[in-house]
């Protein structure tokens, strides 16, 4: 199968699991639903001040 014999033991660093894009990925969890969450509060936070200065005129 291997015919280098180091072969084999090095071969868990082809896997998937170790690619640059998935150690990035997972560097930062819950920075993607964290993001949207105060994209979120910051659009409501705003519709309500505008609301609130337009009330009071």
């Amino acid at each position: 199968m291997y015919r280098d014999p180091w072969a084999k033991r090095e071969a868990w660093r082809k896997s998937p699991i170790f690619s640059q894009r998935a150690m990035f990925r997972n560097l930062f969890p819950g920075f993607g639903l964290g993001l949207a969450a105060f994209v979120a509060y910051v659009a409501y936070d705003e519709t309500m001040n505008a609301a609130k200065k337009d009330s009071h005129h």
